[in-house]
């Protein structure tokens, strides 16, 4: 009863202060990338020290390769500084619960099934959806601002699109993509991100704090959704809440990296691939004419060796047995976070063409 007391005020000022034109919008769009990205950068700091301590709870779905509705989880996420958080994710008989404490140590405890990749992602796609500033500093990557219409909804998008660089690769064809923010142009707030084929839509956007959440988040793949999010509650918490403190038996871990760029992101240096193994066609798929990317979801571990390999989609069962096969044998250069291997989150397109 009292986390719901909480809740009701703060959610009643969260929706009636969305209304109002977020800051720094109040003029047209910027016609500038770097400057309309950084216009909006605040409102997705939820890092920000400025933040009261707090608390979030949602559900989410996943649906099977016809769109139906199958598995289902929880994700609840406490926050009292950027040191100090706490994620836990549970489906089923699995739980996932990850700890940051005040001195920067991180904790984890697994019970169950590993987590699947857009439960991995969910958090960034909360609280973290738009482009690292040093990848953008970088200069390793050519911005563009266009409109689209999404329904009915004209949206304002930056494009961004990995330059070539002279002795640097991508380890990963799905970095090379090109990748779309788009915003409501009254509001600046996300409103879709996209990279092919991923598409991830954002709805039901309050502000908390000065800061845009979306309550509503939906990912598809070819038009076929794949996993929804939707945020029940948010309400504060105390600074010593007793969930933000990990168990005895909880373990220490290493930083996890979510798509890293072939160069410098936050603080990431990319690591480069030093084995590959090709794919081998099956014969029945080639009798069938079967064709097309089979998309993969991977973590690089920091050994660089390929682990949680996962089918977000596929033309047909052999190319994607055959691309998991191929894969898992692949190596990397590890990735390093200030110097320090880390695990990586990627995607890995795995191409099957007739007429090579």
């Amino acid at each position: 009863m009292k986390a719901r007391a909480l809740l009701i005020p703060l959610l009643a000022t969260v929706i009636s202060s969305f209304a109002q034109t977020p800051s720094g919008s109040d003029a047209e769009p910027q016609n500038d990338p770097r400057i309309l990205l950084a216009t909006v950068a605040h409102s997705y700091d939820f890092n920000s020290p400025d933040l009261k301590p707090w608390h979030l709870k949602a559900s989410y779905q996943f649906f099977d390769d016809h769109g139906n509705p199958s598995d289902q989880g929880v994700y609840e996420f406490w926050w009292v500084s950027p040191k100090v958080h706490r994620s836990t994710w549970k489906r089923g008989d699995a739980e996932h619960a990850e700890w940051s404490v005040a001195d920067g140590t991180l904790y984890r405890k697994d019970t169950g099934a590993p987590l699947r990749y857009f439960e991995r992602t969910l958090t960034d796609n909360l609280f973290d959806p738009l482009p690292q500033q040093s990848s953008l500093d970088s200069g390793a990557f050519q911005l563009d601002v266009r409109k689209i219409t999404s329904g009915s909804v004209e949206l304002i998008c930056v494009s961004s699109v990995l330059r070539k660089l002279v002795g640097v690769e991508p380890f990963s064809r799905s970095v090379a993509e090109p990748r779309n923010y788009c915003f409501e142009p009254s509001t600046l707030a996300l409103r879709l991100t996209s990279s092919n084929p991923i598409l991830v839509e954002f709805s039901h956007i309050v502000r908390m704090e000065e800061h845009n959440l979306s309550r509503e988040i939906i990912t598809s793949i070819r038009k076929r959704n794949v996993f929804s999010l939707s945020v029940n509650t948010i309400d504060g918490i105390s600074p010593d809440d007793k969930a933000l403190v990990p168990p005895l038996d909880a373990a220490r871990t290493d930083p996890v990296v979510t798509q890293p760029n072939p160069v410098e992101r936050g603080g990431v240096a990319a690591g480069s691939l030093v084995k590959k193994v090709q794919p081998i066609y099956p014969l029945s798929a080639k009798m069938s004419h079967e064709q097309g990317v089979v998309l993969l979801a991977a973590t690089i571990g920091t050994d660089g060796k390929v682990q949680n390999l996962e089918v977000l989609d596929t033309p047909s069962r052999p190319l994607s047995e055959s691309a998991l096969d191929a894969v898992r044998k692949w190596e990397y250069k590890p990735f390093l976070f200030n110097g320090t291997p880390v695990q990586v989150e990627t995607i890995v397109n795995v191409i099957f063409s007739l007429g090579r």
